[in-house]
Formats: C-alpha cells, structure tokens, sequence
C-alpha cells in the first residue's frame, strides 16, 4: 500500500511536470516533442523500478526489426502503453480519440499523429477510413504501428472482443504483424490505484507474414496471444502476490 501511494505519487507529479515544462517544445517540430515523450516514458519506467520495485523481461525483442511492422498488443493496463513508448524510437500508437480531448496531455498526443479513432457506432466506416490512410502514412515514414487490438483493457485471464481493425490493417498495410503477450495486468491492475511489485513478463511472438485471408489471421493472432499470455497466469509461474 504504501509503494502504490508512493509511486502514483511520483508518477502523477512526473507526469505533470513533463507536459508543463515541454509546453514550449509543441511549436517544434516533432522530432522534439518525440524526444520529450520519450523522456517521459523512461522517466516513468524508472519510477516504476525504484520505487514500485516493478521490473520486467521482455522475451524475443530481437523479433522486433528497425523497419516498420504492426505490433499488435495485448492491453491489460496503462503500463504497456508507456513502455512501448519507450522501446520504440517513433510509433504510431491507434488510441481512443478521446484521450486527444485531454487538456495538455492531447495536446501532446496531436503534434506526435497518433492515430485516434472514436468509440462512435456512427463513424465506424470513416473511422475505418483514416485509420488506413493515417496508418499507411506512418509507414511510409518508417514508423511501427502499435495497435490494442482487444480496444480496451481486459482483467487479467479474460479475453476482451478482438476488433476488426488489426485485420484491416493487415490486409491492407502488406507488413509483418508481431503479436505482444504479457501479464502487466498482474501488477498494475486496470483502473486500479493498488500495484504490486515484481517483475512483468512479455512476449514478442513470431511475426504472422502477409499472405493469410483476413479470418485465418485473426483466428492466429487470438490464439498466439491469448495462449501465451495465458501461460503467464499465476498457477503456471508459480507467482506469490507481494505486499
């Protein structure tokens, strides 16, 4: 209890602190603004290390290339969101437009071109629009597409509804997707302020090529995900919950 304090504490003013005083650097360019996120994003994973004692091991990062490909993630809580931030030099993450709405943090979000979707029954055809268009100009710019391909967090050991995004840009983008398994969810709980310490397990699979019809590839792509990270569920790793 009292790391979670400590550490929503430091995170929370870190992360005010970041938007406040790089205010000036979004007249930049964006190579600026990309550097002050990155900053954030490592600033944020130390505070995860030191003071929430929470580390983690990323197997088979070597399958992640330089060139661009769509990394698709499973999203148990915010942590991946920040890491990944970090481990890659210039993504382009698909998130929820909402979260462009935020004061100062959008703002930020905006000048990196993100790709935002809205959660709109009524724009689905032209939300699936500018997510090709914006996707296929990331990669153009030897940008990596992240993408959540479930939407929203799931609880731990539950399977969210795999959206039919990840396929679009399957089909479409012609590049490699690596599917992302991990069991952050263990230690910091979505939409919860309690966090534990120890160390997350994730997952770089092998790359599912171009060439698969849209419905084979979303078959393969649940069942690599849920499968592996599945095997990072407690029974199987033996995991003691910390105090």
């Amino acid at each position: 209890m009292i790391r979670s304090v400590l550490f929503n504490t430091a995170f929370y003013g870190w992360t005010l602190f970041c938007t406040l005083f790089f205010l000036p650097v979004l007249i930049l360019p964006q190579y600026f603004v990309l550097k002050a996120s990155h900053l954030w994003s490592k600033g944020s994973i130390w505070i995860c290390k030191h003071i929430l004692k929470l580390e983690f091991n990323f197997i088979g990062q070597d399958n992640i290339p330089d060139t661009p490909v769509i990394l698709a993630v499973k999203h148990q809580s915010a942590w991946e969101t920040i890491v990944f931030n970090s481990l890659i030099a210039n993504p382009s993450i698909v998130l929820k437009k909402e979260l462009t709405w935020i004061p100062l943090f959008g703002w930020y979000l905006k000048k990196l071109n993100m790709v935002s979707l809205s959660r709109s029954k009524g724009r689905r055809v032209q939300d699936l629009k500018n997510l090709l268009r914006e996707a296929g100009d990331a990669v153009k710019k030897n940008r990596t597409i992240i993408i959540f391909p479930e939407g929203t967090r799931s609880p731990v050991g539950q399977k969210g509804t795999y959206q039919s995004g990840v396929g679009s840009l399957y089909t479409h983008l012609n590049i490699p997707v690596i599917p992302i398994a991990h069991n952050s969810g263990l230690y910091w709980p979505r939409r919860g302020f309690f966090k534990r310490s120890g160390c997350i397990t994730m997952e770089a699979l092998e790359p599912i090529n171009p060439g698969l019809s849209r419905q084979e590839f979303m078959r393969l792509l649940e069942e690599q995900i849920e499968s592996t990270s599945n095997s990072f569920l407690p029974e199987r790793l033996g995991y003691a919950e910390t105090s």
